[in-house]
Formats: structure tokens, C-alpha cells, sequence
């Protein structure tokens, strides 16, 4: 029996390539743990009277998060837990997830609320998908900006504070590279662990599982025997971040610790262009009057165009 290097008693577990440590069940799953709450307390996420948003989609990350910070906020009697879920569209994969975050919602006791695009925008994913057929953006081009806006307009109907997303290491490091890629290396200012913007009408959102690589969520929620859907969404493969993911995940296999290297360079810069930033003031759109770096928001351009209008 090959016994865990922290607790000396348990059989291992898990082998982390990346620091050397054999672990067992329990300090596998206390690491995780305590990593989320060091990466809370680094960045000052939260202050004990908030009332936290998390974003739960039905997956092992935001479900594995989810648990995590029931547990975590459970030792702050004045700090509250609230999930929102967005519900895209997409026929025969969307309703597994609701059902997966009512679900674990109820175990934990947490309310949940759930936005849809139809009701928000007139448009299911999928009906957008096919009015875009054959056009340059991906599926996921779409989904990311009008998900990003239904978040921020569930967590200001659920009164939140704050905003909790389950970005992990892995995706941290791919929306580096692939700004980079796409030519956009100043976005990385706004891809941090934290991005506090409330006081321009945006809720704060934060990112407690940045630190942590995607396959110890996995095992994390595996061990605690969280369910949730383990079936990729039917669009994704179409995206150039799949490609970016495999890169990532082959040299993390022959130099454990890449990830961790590269997320470590994201922040670097990321503080460098923070001043850069702040000469950038965000304004209203002159359509919906939410915030954006332009006249028009991403969500109103994509819009507009479903409905076949110009800009002008």
C-alpha cells in the first residue's frame, strides 16, 4: 500500500506529478478545500455579510464549488449562499443540468433561481444557432456573451453582493493563451480571479476555484459523490478552445506544472495592465443601457443581428 505524505496513515489516492505528494481521500479533498478558501482570502472575494450568487450549471465545476462554499461559508452565519442557473436552450442537454442543480441545490438547501434566454432575449440557443448557420462565429461565440449578461441580471434580481463563477486553472490558462491567439491581449485585465466593476452597475464576480486544476475538481466531486452531467454540450466541439485545452493537457503531461506556470504569467501581466485599464472607462449602451467598453454592447450587436438590423 502506497500510503498519503501528509496524513502517513491512509492509502493514496491521488498523485500529484506537479509537487510530488501522494494523497489520500481525506487531505486530497482538505486540499482542495483549503485551496479554495487561500485563493479566497488572497484576493479578499468576499466580506462576511455578503450575499453570494453562485453560478451553477449543472457541472462538476460549479457543482464541486458550490458544495465547497456551502461548507466554507457555513463557518459565517451573516454571510448567505444562493445559486442562479441559466437556461440556454439546448434541447436534450440543458434540462439534465436543471434538474442536476435543483437537485444538489436541495441537498444543500439553497435556493435556486433560473433565467432562460428565451425569456430574456426571445431566442433559445438553438433557434440561434440555426438563424447563424453558416456564419464565422461558433455556437459558443454566442452563448458566452448572452450567458454572461443573464448572470449578471439573475445575481441583481437575487439582490447578491457578489457573483461566483467556477472558472478553474485549466480554463483561466486557456482564456490567456486564446487571447492571445485572438489577437486581444489586453482582455487578460478583465480575466482575473476578481473583477470588481459594482460600482458601475455590474455585480463583482469571483473566481474561488481559478487556482485549482480541472481534474481535482473532478476527483473532488467523484469522492464526495456530487452527481451532476458529465455529457459535454452538443456545440462545443466547434470550439478553438477545445484545441487550446489538448495543447495545455499534453504538455501538462510531460511538464506537470505548465498550467500553473502559465496561469502564474496571466496574473503577472494581468496586474501590469491594470492601470492600462483604468484609463478605459466602461459606459452605458445606447440600446438596453448595460455596460460596455463601446457604444453598442456585444449582447445588443448580437441581437440586432438575429433580428436582421444594422448598427447604424
Amino acid at each position: 500500500m502506497v500510503k498519503c505524505t501528509v496524513c502517513g496513515r491512509r492509502e493514496a489516492v491521488y498523485v500529484r506529478a506537479y509537487s510530488g505528494e501522494r494523497l489520500c481521500k481525506k487531505c486530497f479533498v482538505e486540499s482542495v478545500e483549503n485551496k479554495v478558501r487561500i485563493t479566497i482570502a488572497r484576493h479578499k472575494m468576499f466580506n462576511v455579510d455578503d450575499k453570494i450568487a453562485v453560478a451553477v450549471s449543472g457541472g462538476k465545476d460549479s457543482l464541486s464549488l458550490l458544495h465547497i462554499l456551502a461548507k466554507i461559508e457555513g463557518d459565517f452565519p451573516k454571510t448567505s449562499l444562493c445559486a442562479i442557473t441559466v437556461d440556454e436552450g439546448i434541447e436534450g442537454y440543458r434540462d439534465e443540468a436543471v434538474k442536476l442543480a435543483t437537485e444538489n441545490c436541495d441537498r444543500l438547501g439553497v435556493q435556486l433561481g433560473v433565467v432562460s434566454f428565451k425569456d430574456l432575449y426571445g431566442y433559445t440557443l438553438d433557434e440561434i444557432v440555426e438563424k447563424t448557420k453558416g456564419g464565422k462565429l461558433t455556437p459558443c461565440a454566442y452563448c458566452g456573451v448572452l450567458r454572461r449578461r443573464a448572470i449578471n441580471v439573475a445575481a441583481r434580481e437575487a439582490g447578491a453582493d457578489k457573483v461566483a463563477t467556477a472558472h478553474n486553472l485549466d480554463d483561466e490558462a486557456q482564456t490567456f493563451l486564446l487571447n492571445i491567439i485572438h489577437g486581444d491581449p489586453l482582455r487578460t485585465a478583465r480575466s482575473g480571479p476578481t473583477l470588481d466593476l459594482a460600482e458601475q452597475g455590474l455585480v463583482q464576480r469571483v473566481k474561488p476555484l481559478s487556482e485549482v486544476l480541472e481534474k481535482e475538481v473532478a476527483l473532488y466531486a467523484y469522492l464526495n459523490e456530487i452527481s451532476f452531467q458529465d455529457v459535454p454540450c452538443p456545440y462545443a466541439g466547434a470550439a478553438l478552445r477545445n484545441d487550446v485545452r489538448s495543447i495545455l493537457n499534453r504538455l501538462e503531461e510531460k511538464h506537470p506544472g505548465t498550467k500553473y506556470t502559465v496561469y502564474s504569467s496571466m496574473e503577472k501581466i494581468r496586474q501590469a495592465l491594470e492601470e492600462t485599464m483604468k484609463t478605459m472607462p466602461l459606459k452605458k449602451c445606447r440600446n438596453c443601457g448595460e455596460l460596455t467598453t463601446k457604444t453598442t454592447c456585444k449582447t445588443c450587436q448580437i441581437l440586432r443581428k438575429l433580428e436582421g438590423k444594422s448598427e447604424n
